[in-house]
């Protein structure tokens, strides 16, 4: 049961407008940073004299705290107020992105970037919840799926903005340009979102859950990232404590009295099938954000703006028909288009293999980043809104929860094990043709993950109603 300060909202009124936008800039800011910060990779690199092993851990480091505590930020907001806890995330986000805009040295910002995935695990669950628990039932999948595509636009954005901010500023702006949107984000919340909690949620956290669940992703990342760099001793030994951590965290979360994620979640086929789906989907986009714009700059001599400008493509298609996707889904049913558009954007992950070996950026480049783009819109809003539709409502925070961590996971585990699979080490990122080759190995296998996306939903999801 969901508690409600004030009737439900509608799409269409200023309110409605008003909460849309506040979840769409707040968990925005947390999704730009997932990507803005790729591009600016190479000159922290340069500026800083990190290995490719730090500029791993500058990404997965926020990935970390992010998926690990993501679960908790879910059940905090359902126990505490949902407009509470993502003020409160946002405004951790804001400070923690200061920290990163001032770090000296590789470490210290590594570490400010762990305190940044700590902010956005309060707010990401929470500006959806904070939808699909204040909206109309009969605008909730309309207000998803515009919430889909307007974020989307967001992480899209990343590499242009980031791009822009280090030709023409510095690479420390890509964290201090969260400061005027922590601001602008705080106010309008307190102002125009409604509060809402579920009534029923349990009084204690599972923080046992949650510690085995940080411990077990943070020793394989360190594992995968460290391999070949430290001994063979320390790699097994962290490898084997983190899946020792995550075998006993599933034994844990079925026997907890309050468990972190309530099992009866999964035994919905539909919500079990989408989070299979959301891992490899996420995974490959995670890895293919990484070492694309890394191509562009090493391989193919882009400047930083170049690199992201060549991405544009993906704003504009996610910009004009998200939104239509997410209707779409609603009339027929998700299954086709969740089939559909893992494929699509698998065929152009495999065109983007040719980026950076010769021709022009519209031979080389742009077909593939087309191709993926009408693949991310036919996939990303009906992947959401089939989430929340398939838990129950006052679950809404921890099942969007749950989804995020699965996809940070993917991406965790993807941007840790890929450049090491295909043998990229060291100051690998600045030899055009050790990375070249890294690469194209790299893009194959993302493609694979997209397609064992699709067939998941082809499988998974045979039974699926359109009003699912």
């Amino acid at each position: 049961m969901t508690l409600t300060a004030a009737p439900p909202v509608r799409l269409g009124t200023a309110r409605g407008r008003w909460l849309l936008a506040t979840a769409v800039i707040g968990s925005g800011m947390a999704f730009l940073d997932g990507t803005v910060v790729n591009v600016a990779l190479r000159p922290i690199g340069t500026d800083t004299g990190a290995s490719l092993g730090d500029l791993q851990w500058v990404v997965n480091g926020y990935l970390l705290s992010l998926a690990a505590l993501i679960l908790i930020g879910g059940s905090l907001g359902d126990r505490f107020g949902r407009r509470r806890v993502f003020v409160i995330g946002v405004t951790w986000f804001g400070t923690a992105s200061v920290l990163c805009g001032l770090a000296p040295g590789p470490l210290p910002l590594i570490a400010a970037r762990v305190l940044q995935g700590i902010g956005a695990a309060l707010l990401t669950p929470g500006s959806l919840a904070m939808i699909s628990s204040s909206f109309a039932p009969t605008d909730r999948a309309r207000a998803i799926g515009a919430w889909s595509g307007l974020a989307g636009v967001t992480t899209a954005l990343g590499p242009l903005l980031g791009g822009w901010l280090v030709e023409y500023a510095s690479w420390r702006f890509v964290f201090f340009i969260n400061v005027p949107l922590t601001v602008l984000v705080v106010v309008v919340a307190l102002r125009h979102v409604p509060e809402t909690r579920d009534v029923e949620a349990a009084p204690h956290f599972d923080l046992v859950g949650a510690g085995l669940g940080a411990v077990g992703l943070a020793g394989v990342t360190y594992a995968l990232i460290q391999a070949g760099t430290v001994s063979a001793l320390t790699v097994t030994l962290a490898a084997v404590v983190g899946v020792a951590a995550l075998a006993t965290f599933v034994g844990v979360e079925r026997r907890a009295r309050i468990p972190m994620v309530p099992p009866s979640l999964f035994a919905s086929r539909i919500f079990s099938t989408c989070n299979a789906l959301t891992f490899v989907v996420y995974g490959a986009l995670g890895a293919l954000g990484f070492m694309l714009v890394l191509q562009l700059q090493v391989v193919a001599g882009y400047s930083p703006l170049q690199a992201g400008l060549a991405t544009v493509p993906i704003t504009v298609l996610m910009l004009l028909f998200s939104s239509r996707a997410g209707a779409l889904a609603q009339r027929v049913g998700p299954r086709w288009l969740m089939t559909v558009g893992p494929l699509v954007a698998a065929v152009g992950t495999l065109a983007l293999r040719g980026a950076g070996g010769g021709g022009s950026y519209w031979t080389a480049v742009f077909p593939g980043v087309a191709a993926f783009g009408v693949g991310l819109v036919l996939l990303v809003a009906p992947l959401t809104a089939t989430v929340l539709a398939a838990s129950p409502d006052r679950y809404a925070g921890i099942a969007s929860g749950v989804n995020n961590a699965v996809a940070r996971a993917g991406s965790l585990l993807a941007v840790a094990a890929l450049p090491v699979a295909v043998g990229l080490s060291g100051r690998d990122y600045q030899d055009p043709a050790a990375f070249g080759a890294g690469y194209r190995a790299a893009m194959l296998v993302c493609a694979v993950l997209l397609a064992l996306g699709g067939l998941f939903a082809a499988v998974g999801l045979r039974q699926t109603s359109p009003a699912t």
